[in-house]
């Protein structure tokens, strides 16, 4: 359903002849569509275990590095 909602949205937003009420019904499904991205993410987020230990490297290190696999690795 996200593929078909961007799609109709990069249809509508291009139309130059588009009137108020489409653009709004499009942001509120967008909204919708969003909302539920983030449930999902969050609920998978949750069920993730939990390293107390571990440190997690983000890569931006005052050594300038990236994250490895990033591609951008300091050699």
């Amino acid at each position: 359903m996200g593929a078909e909602l961007l799609g109709h949205a990069r249809a509508l937003l291009g139309d130059r002849k588009a009137d108020i009420g489409e653009v709004r019904f499009l942001a509120e499904r967008l909204c919708e569509s969003l909302r539920d991205v983030l449930r999902v993410a969050e609920s998978r987020g949750a069920r993730l275990p939990v390293d107390d230990d571990s440190q997690v490297d983000t890569g931006g290190g005052a050594d300038g590095g990236s994250a490895p696999g990033s591609g951008r690795e300091k050699t």
